[in-house]
């Protein structure tokens, strides 16, 4: 068995960004030399997720405004009246979509759907840099 780890930075603008780091997870697979196995994708961070989508501007805006109708920024949470930092939503946001996913690696590539990418959600309030660590075994 080869393990190989290696790690994405992403900056964020905060407030519900959402970025396509598909192509940067496959060069990481492609870095590996690994041909078949599991990449594990995780974000460093409880205010930040990482999912697939199809993404796209129209699915963006639906996944955001799903986000808000779910776990809404305007309600008191009690991380907010402990902390005071306004970002509440956020950390239930990132526990719900989760910090991590696995996806197959067959033939030195991710096995994803034709429209299937691998998203780094920012959910803090502010910008952030992101580590996105990516470890591949096979």
């Amino acid at each position: 068995m080869v393990c190989y780890s290696g790690s994405i930075s992403v900056k964020t603008s905060g407030k519900d960004d959402i970025h396509d780091i598909t192509d940067l997870v496959r060069s990481q697979v492609s870095e590996s030399g690994i041909k078949n196995g599991l990449a594990c994708v995780f974000v460093v961070g409880s205010t930040a997720a990482v999912t697939t989508v199809e993404f796209e501007p129209g699915l963006v805006k639906d996944l955001q405004e799903a986000m808000e109708r779910l776990y809404p920024k305007g309600i008191e949470y009690e991380h907010h009246l402990r902390w005071g930092d306004g970002n509440g939503h956020s950390h239930v946001r990132a526990s719900m979509i989760g910090c991590s996913l696995t996806i197959p690696v067959k033939d030195g590539d991710l096995i994803l759907g034709t429209w299937q990418q691998i998203v780094l959600m920012e959910l803090d309030t502010r910008a952030r840099s992101r580590d996105v660590i990516v470890q591949i075994t096979g």
